[in-house]
């Protein structure tokens, strides 16, 4: 993995943190230089096998995904036909949080219509369709056709059926009398 870049931050941010309590400037800016990103996956409950042998090792969990992991290297994910085969999704943690909001709503146990309108590239899609109840509606919409196609190709690759993917302006969703 290649060294982390230097990062400049801006005067004035670094004045507005200086009033905060444990804010130390030298110490800030070190682990933000130093540090490498942190890498997360999301494994498919459908796709996931005992027997599968990833090309990862697997630092910790994510503490708000029941099948989100932190990663101790960075692979070469391109290289990996498990990631084609959509047995993991590739996914900042930090976007994994959809999974408590959801379950808060109490939805999950019950079927139900949902809709992706911005769904693009589909890390959020194929999520939601993982912890939605196995005869709900998914429909992900993704008005930009480079985008679409993007995201046609994630959920094939997730392998979910109960997937409706569309290409539609937003405000003509809301029109149609049945999903």
């Amino acid at each position: 993995m290649p060294p982390a870049q230097h990062i400049e931050f801006p005067t004035g941010f670094l004045e507005s943190l200086e009033g905060i309590t444990g804010f130390e400037k030298h110490g800030f800016e070190k682990v933000h230089n130093e540090m490498k990103p942190p890498v997360s996956i999301r494994m498919n409950p459908a796709k996931h096998h005992s027997g599968l042998v990833y090309p990862f090792s697997v630092a910790e969990s994510v503490p708000w995904s029941v099948r989100g992991v932190y990663l101790e290297e960075r692979p070469l994910f391109t290289l990996d036909p498990l990631l084609h085969a959509g047995a993991y999704y590739v996914q900042e943690a930090s976007s994994m949080f959809l999974e408590k909001a959801i379950q808060a709503t109490g939805l999950m146990s019950q079927p139900i219509h949902a809709v992706d309108l911005c769904a693009a590239p589909g890390g959020k899609s194929t999520h939601l369709q993982s912890l939605l109840h196995s005869d709900s509606v998914l429909v992900c919409n993704e008005i930009i056709p480079q985008r679409n196609a993007i995201l046609v190709e994630n959920i094939t690759k997730w392998g979910a059926s109960n997937v409706i993917v569309t290409q539609n302006d937003p405000a003509d969703i809301g029109k149609e009398e049945e999903l």
